[in-house]
């Protein structure tokens, strides 16, 4: 029996091409694997590959966080300009908040990389006691967004966006996320620690 609390997990890949089987995804793959590797607490994953549809897009996040009762969900793809890049718009629709901060870092930490980066539309929100987060497609990106970049000797050159997750999720109101600090070491003010069991 694990000390730790379970956590519901949605994760949405929204991609005309994959979720008409031209290619294989690989954003859900990689977003499950960072998640396995970074948290401790038993995750339960809900997971869809969609078309690039507003309605599609936003039925779909709701159904994972009012009817799954999800804590998390995280969606991978259509957060640039393209007419079909619609994941941002569906996101915020079925906003309760904004969470503007995520998609400020998301583009500072990607702008390392490509100029394209203030491309992205990338958002965050909060629905009832869940936070939506948009990231990238390409799983290098995701996971440098999620976890950040490292030097050589493995300290945090840029601190990745779940460094403040765990903290937000407490916040709303869901269960208490605990992360491995290899992969990525997340904040908590001192008052919020709870003691190791």
């Amino acid at each position: 029996m694990s000390d730790y609390e379970s956590a519901r997990i949605g994760l949405v890949s929204v991609s005309d091409r994959a979720s008409q089987g031209v290619y294989q995804d690989e954003g859900i793959p990689a977003l499950r694997a960072w998640l396995q590797a970074a948290v401790f607490n038993p995750l339960t994953f809900f997971e869809a590959v969609i078309p690039d549809e507003q309605p599609l897009i936003e039925s779909t996040l709701k159904r994972l966080v009012d009817e799954e009762q999800c804590d998390l969900v995280l969606t991978t793809g259509g957060t640039g300009p393209a007419p079909r890049d619609v994941t941002p718009d569906a996101t915020l629709a079925v906003a309760d908040r904004v969470m503007d901060g995520f998609g400020e870092r998301m583009r500072q930490i990607s702008l390392r990389f490509v100029p394209t980066a203030i491309l992205s539309r990338q958002t965050a929100v909060l629905r009832g006691r869940a936070l939506i987060i948009n990231l990238p497609g390409q799983p290098k990106a995701i996971k440098e967004t999620l976890e950040g970049l490292k030097d050589a000797d493995g300290k945090p050159i840029e601190v990745g966006i779940f460094a403040a997750v765990p903290y937000c999720i407490d916040l709303i109101g869901g269960p208490y996320l605990e992360t491995r600090d290899e992969v990525i070491k997340s904040f908590r003010p001192k008052s919020a620690i709870r003691a190791k069991s």
